[in-house]
């Protein structure tokens, strides 16, 4: 039988465990924007977890990933059935994809999006959820140069989700990208997450 205290720290376990589920498609970045948000994580002292969900990965393809970020050790190994955020790098998929599915009704949902969160919300029939919109795809090809959104989502998921201070994730970029890309490259996705975090709207 579970004590008193095995109890206590389950309940804390679950309250301090954040999951996102993102929805995308193949070649728009969503599995390396999932990992990067979990190495955020391990950044700020927190577990984490970052994994795809196996299936078509061609590039058009619908994908799925999954972050779980925690003050706690996590776990919990299965993929997100109730997250409480979605972030959809395609808004198409809004029309073929329950993207709600599991979430609680306060869920955090951040599409990338032309369309402000009211009519976006109204065209596709959302219920549920609180609602954010973010232009990644543009901000993307005028920051980076490449119309791959997953760096402006999450600039705007920051702002949103209040899980990092925006001028670590600047850090982070700074840091990891600066072994990978010359200095242009690494500026341009620091624009592009300055940008997004201060132009994603809400409801």
């Amino acid at each position: 039988m579970a004590t008193m205290s095995d109890t206590e720290n389950a309940v804390e376990a679950q309250q301090s465990l954040t999951e996102i589920r993102w929805h995308a498609r193949g070649g728009q970045g969503a599995v390396t924007a999932a990992k990067m948000v979990a190495e955020l994580a391990l950044g700020q002292g927190k577990y984490f977890q970052a994994f795809p969900e196996y299936g078509p990965e061609r590039s058009g393809a619908p994908i799925v990933a999954f972050t779980r970020v925690s003050d706690q050790p996590i776990q919990v190994y299965a993929g997100v059935e109730h997250p409480q955020i979605v972030v959809v790098l395609d808004a198409s998929l809004l029309r073929v994809i329950d993207v709600t599915k599991g979430a609680p009704a306060n869920v955090i949902i951040l599409v990338n999006s032309e369309t402000p969160p009211a009519e976006l919300r109204k065209h596709f029939g959302l219920k549920n959820g609180r609602l954010f919109t973010i232009a990644a795809t543009r901000i993307a090809t005028e920051t980076i140069g490449r119309p791959i959104p997953n760096t402006p989502m999450i600039g705007a998921l920051t702002r949103v989700t209040g899980l990092f201070p925006v001028e670590k994730v600047v850090e982070f970029l700074r840091a990891d990208f600066g072994k990978k890309f010359p200095p242009k490259v690494v500026e341009g996705n620091i624009t592009a997450i300055t940008r997004s975090y201060e132009e994603v709207q809400g409801e």
